[in-house]
């Protein structure tokens, strides 16, 4: 399909009517229905085109068969091998049964009959094509709702997952409560923190935290009780009101924890705590 087949970005009624008698080369046919997929009005026009061509096949006017035709056939029959001699017609014309046959009847049936042959046989093509071209469509609209319920259907079990960790932890009989107490600051600054060791799960808030610049960010540590180096738990930066708050941040599991502390870093964070310790608190010991 040239260039000219295109009128505004759709097919030209040429172009469309040539599909549907399927007078067009394979490579331009693969076009349009390339197109046809993806434009309901094209598709529209195509089937208005079919109906058209339909309706012509029925009503084409029908023409006398040219003076003289009929003897040459005749003339052209007798001529052929095997063919029966005129005078051998007319020796055994006596035995024949003739039989009337109406011939502007027979001239009508044999002119109509191929032609409304063909244009059922084109309506039913086209019928098939405009079929399959809608169950394309439903098929990528029915993919298209399945891949988007598989994602929300994913992201719901995340969500899930992640509320039943932190549910775990904030009622396991083995998590440490600690609060933590500011130092110098007025108002006093306080954080309170949960901690499950075996699972490195940890739900921290903090409360009356004082702005920070933006290039700079508290930071929660744990100090491990086996004297190792104290492990960042997480960057956070307080609401107007002096609250924030770490939920669950990613901790190696099974290490106790001495204490806890926050310390003022740079926004990206710290890989060891800066001085000075703004506030600290240690789990209670065994017991208590």
């Amino acid at each position: 399909m040239t260039g000219a087949g295109m009128s505004g970005g759709h097919i030209s009624q040429e172009d469309l009517t040539l599909h549907a008698l399927q007078a067009l080369s394979e490579g331009e046919a693969v076009a349009v229905r390339a197109h046809l997929r993806q434009c309901a009005e094209c598709r529209a026009a195509l089937a208005e085109a079919t109906g058209d061509l339909a309706l012509l096949a029925f009503t084409v006017e029908e023409h006398p068969v040219p003076a003289g035709a009929r003897e040459r056939f005749l003339k052209s029959i007798a001529a052929q091998p095997g063919s029966v001699p005129a005078s051998a017609t007319k020796a055994e014309a006596p035995k024949t049964k003739i039989v009337s046959i109406d011939r502007a009847s027979t001239r009508q049936v044999s002119y109509w009959a191929p032609r409304a042959a063909a244009a059922a046989l084109l309506v039913i093509a086209l019928g098939l094509g405009a079929e399959m071209m809608r169950l394309h469509d439903r098929l990528q609209e029915e993919t298209a709702r399945l891949r988007q319920e598989t994602a929300l259907t994913k992201q719901l079990q995340e969500s899930n997952a992640r509320a039943q960790e932190v549910l775990d932890t904030l009622t396991a009989p083995a998590a440490q409560r600690v609060v933590l107490t500011g130092v110098k600051m007025p108002p006093a600054p306080s954080g309170r923190a949960v901690y499950l060791p075996a699972r490195g799960a940890l739900i921290f808030q903090a409360n009356n935290m004082a702005a920070l610049p933006k290039d700079k960010a508290y930071e929660l540590w744990v100090i491990p009780a086996n004297g190792a180096a104290p492990i960042p738990a997480g960057l956070f930066w307080p609401d107007w009101a002096g609250n924030a708050s770490v939920v669950m941040p990613q901790l190696p599991w099974g290490v106790p924890a001495k204490a806890f502390g926050v310390t003022i870093e740079k926004a990206s964070g710290s890989n060891t705590p800066t001085t000075p310790i703004l506030m600290a608190g240690a789990p209670p010991a065994a017991g208590e």
